[in-house]
């Protein structure tokens, strides 16, 4: 039970939410595949890792390119015989307002949070299928609700919404499930380098007035992992501090 030795590749794991999601799934015994496109940051992570005794290898793979994914599983499961766990953790954020957006700021935000998520599901799932087990885990975003200069990014996460429901539906009679968890405020890198103007912005819309931690992420990504929560599938969990009650 649980998800000790579980095979767990989560997309964009060099560091933020994906890595601490990594460490603690390590913590719990799992096998971790670190994915980025970043070389120096998987070998850092996968070293930090390492050293802190985990079972860990990483992949630097684009998961915008369809054959670069189908490289990246066919190699982990010449390791590791498959994959158990799949976070679709990868993504990127292109705000602006709608007149000032570029078509490559609408391209690079879809296909790395959406189109990524769609080719590493399908490069896993028929591992998993076989198995008659799995667990994809999606990470959107309370944006897909809607938000002012998010078009790229809301589309894109309201798309991983409508492909976690799908693959629920597809994939729950072979043992599969596919659910989403969708952050609101939380406290990465990426906060720490925004204007003190948005972050009191944001905040005062933020019911519980605080931030979440990239910890809140990763117990979430464990509840939906665990063999135990096997009955449960197509749903959108959210981890926001209650930002989810309302919309803008």
């Amino acid at each position: 039970m649980g998800i000790e030795n579980r095979v767990c590749l989560i997309t964009g794991s060099a560091s933020g939410m994906g890595k601490q999601t990594g460490r603690r799934m390590a913590e719990r015994g799992a096998k971790i595949v670190i994915n980025d496109v970043v070389a120096e940051k998987v070998a850092d992570t996968v070293a930090e890792f390492k050293k802190d005794g985990f079972e860990v290898i990483g992949k630097v793979a684009d998961i915008t390119k369809k054959e670069a994914v189908v490289q990246m599983v066919n190699e982990i499961i010449e390791v590791y015989g498959g994959v158990d766990i799949l976070v679709n953790n990868a993504g990127v954020d292109r705000t602006a307002a709608l007149r000032k957006l570029s078509e490559d700021d609408w391209e690079i935000t879809v296909n790395v949070s959406l189109k990524g998520a769609f080719l590493c599901s399908q490069a896993v799932h028929g591992h998993m299928v076989e198995k008659n087990h799995g667990r994809i885990i999606n990470i959107a975003s309370r944006a897909w609700l809607g938000g002012p200069g998010q078009a790229p990014y809301s589309s894109a996460k309201a798309g991983l919404v409508g492909l976690t429901r799908t693959l629920a539906l597809e994939l729950g009679r072979s043992g599969v499930t596919s659910n989403c968890i969708a952050p609101g405020l939380i406290h990465t890198p990426m906060w720490d380098e925004a204007p003190e103007k948005t972050k009191l912005m944001l905040l005062s819309k933020q019911p519980t007035g605080t931030l979440g931690d990239v910890d809140d992420i990763a117990n979430a990504v464990m509840f939906f992992a665990d063999d135990e929560a096997s009955f449960i599938t197509g749903q959108v969990f959210y981890v926001c501090g209650g930002r989810s009650l309302f919309s803008g």
